[in-house]
């Protein structure tokens, strides 16, 4: 093969999920839904969000934001998974290898950074309410948002060009269904501790911030009012749920130190699949203005009647 980038290696082939040989048909169909649901459900809050004026605000903005990404994060990996099961070549070149290993950890970084973010805005919101829109003004959500971007970009960057600068010239087979870290660093032809260390301390880094989520515990704990600790608990319940959605698989794919490749494995369909799909119902089972935005959508569609 023609020597590229360091490497021998022209294209992977994608192993896909480890011991459903014969099940794929079964998974296809399984897996469809999932992904479909994702887009459906994503695509409607970003329509509720951008049709109603009521939702103009700060922390719709974001939620807006976490849509986006959690429809693009999904389409990162999925399709190429449901093609594969759908009995479709599971070979991906090298360079579609490198853009989906770079895209998912930035979309999936930026998913963590605005988190954090996201939980910032319910701090704000909730011990210093008085100066919100001037601690939360446009300008500065702007920033924030922008910065979850940048920051997004250099992680994924280290990560990206750590893992292929390393030579791949012999075996080409991924134990995975994408490629990733863990999956491709065994393949190299070349030490890989320096790679391993920094990607381990990478994403462990990028975990750390969301311990600034504490700080919205405490506040809320010192708030004397039963009623009001009711009302802060009820405004950051879905938020801190989906921080626990979102970096229960972070930390048992990436962090462990002898990872399990089935484990590793089942944790990414469900921070692919079932994650980004639970987003919606977790920000709008609970939330009347985003159900009241959606429910004016259908009825200018036609598709319920008027109340």
């Amino acid at each position: 093969m023609e020597k590229k980038n360091g490497s021998v290696v022209t294209e992977f082939i994608l192993l896909g999920i480890p011991h459903t040989k014969g099940l794929e048909t079964m998974l296809f169909v399984l897996f469809l839904p999932f992904y479909a649901c994702t887009l459906l459900g994503n695509m409607s809050i970003l329509m509720a969000i951008l049709s109603s004026t009521r939702l103009h605000t700060p922390m719709y903005f974001f939620l807006g934001n976490l849509s986006v990404f959690d429809m693009s994060f999904s389409s990162v990996t999925c399709p190429k998974m449901l093609l594969y099961l759908m009995g479709l070549s599971p070979l991906i070149s090298y360079e579609n290898c490198v853009s989906q290993l770079f895209f998912f950890h930035f979309l999936g970084s930026i998913e963590c950074f605005l988190y954090t973010v996201m939980a910032y805005d319910r701090f704000t919101a909730i011990c210093y309410p008085l100066r919100y829109t001037v601690l939360m003004s446009p300008r500065i959500c702007g920033v924030l948002a922008v910065g979850t971007w940048l920051l997004g970009c250099i992680h994924s960057s280290i990560l990206t060009s750590l893992t292929f600068t390393l030579p791949y010239c012999g075996p080409n087979e991924v134990n995975h269904f994408f490629c990733d870290i863990p999956a491709l660093l065994p393949l190299a032809c070349a030490d890989i501790s320096l790679a391993q260390r920094v990607s381990f301390t990478n994403v462990g880094l990028v975990s750390l911030l969301c311990f600034l989520l504490t700080r919205i515990t405490i506040s809320i704990l010192h708030i004397r009012s039963t009623a009001g600790r009711r009302r802060a608990f009820s405004t950051c319940s879905a938020h801190l749920i989906a921080i626990l959605c979102a970096y229960g698989p972070i930390i048992t794919v990436y962090l462990q130190p002898t990872p399990n490749p089935m484990l590793g494995t089942v944790v990414q369909i469900l921070m692919n699949l079932v994650g980004p799909m639970l987003n919606p119902l977790i920000y709008t089972l609970r939330n009347k203005e985003v159900k009241m935005a959606l429910k004016i959508i259908l009825h200018r569609t036609n598709h319920v009647p008027e109340s």
